[in-house]
């Protein structure tokens, strides 16, 4: 029996050779650098998003996902980074970018009408090479037609951004992409922020629902997976998380031994009232 577990074991590292180093070597977690999303309160969490490896960031609409997007194309714009955002359904605002703090000289928009052109664009991006930081952004896309991605399609992603310089980031209603996700995040609304408008607020008179605009949320963010030890960003919980075993930790009151963390995300809105508006002289 021995001998013949050998033998199969020697065929399959000589079929495997020049393709895959040591697959029956045991892959623990490696450390890799990371780098900052402009959201302390997700650094801290997760320790940044890791270079050479592919991070989900899940959640339903109005769930943060746009902030931290915004927040990390704005620290990596801001570090002189090429970076390239993949948009499936044209919703990308450049002026709330702007606002948000993202140097758009620095920043492809690659502008796409499906899943499809979408996923080509990203593998196409990945393979070219010369980016910092890609992130694709599924938001828009159903849940049902993102479920429908073949699982070799995300290990070609992880596979190709493997060993770079890269920054691989998907946002999505579902985290898809399994274990082929270094780090995986979802993000919750906790409670909106509603502002007043007019001699109302001046007032003290709490205004109808009409009157009131939305100003932001407090969200809150989870690790459910992580396999990535931050060699440069420290975090809170250094234990490997896993989807399976994300509440193992919970204690009877709720919390999560680290893997929760909560940040107040601005408006588009909110954003933009406050961006100075330039006057062209006639």
């Amino acid at each position: 029996m021995r001998s013949n577990l050998a033998t199969l074991r020697s065929h399959v590292e000589l079929s495997l050779a020049g393709r895959i180093v040591s697959p029956f070597g045991y892959r623990d977690r490696k450390s890799v650098e990371t780098v900052l999303t402009g959201i302390p309160e997700i650094d801290v969490l997760a320790g940044g998003l890791p270079r050479g490896a592919l991070t989900e960031i899940c959640g339903p609409p109005s769930s943060g996902r746009t902030t931290v997007l915004l927040a990390a194309l704005a620290s990596r714009t801001a570090e002189a980074e090429v970076c390239a955002l993949i948009d499936a359904r044209d919703s990308f605002d450049p002026r709330s970018a702007e606002a948000a703090g993202v140097e758009l000289e620095q920043l492809l928009w690659v502008r796409c009408r499906g899943l499809d052109q979408s996923l080509r664009a990203a593998d196409l991006l990945i393979q070219g090479g010369g980016f910092g930081f890609i992130a694709l952004d599924l938001s828009d896309i159903a849940p049902e037609t993102v479920r429908h991605v073949p699982l070799n399609a995300w290990f070609r992603f992880r596979r190709a951004v493997e060993d770079t310089a890269t920054v691989l980031l998907v946002l999505e209603q579902e985290s898809n992409a399994k274990t082929c996700a270094s780090l995986v995040l979802q993000m919750k609304m906790k409670a909106a922020n509603w502002s007043a408008t007019g001699e109302l607020e001046h007032a003290g008179i709490l205004p109808p629902a009409h009157a009131r605009l939305f100003d932001g949320a407090e969200v809150q963010a989870e690790t459910l997976h992580t396999r990535v030890q931050s060699i440069n960003v420290p975090r809170v919980c250094n234990e490997p998380v896993s989807i399976d075993g994300r509440f193992a930790g919970r204690d009877r009151d709720g919390d999560d031994g680290g893997n929760l963390q909560s940040f107040s995300a601005q408006s588009m809105w909110s954003l933009l009232q406050a961006t100075p508006v330039e006057t062209k002289p006639k």
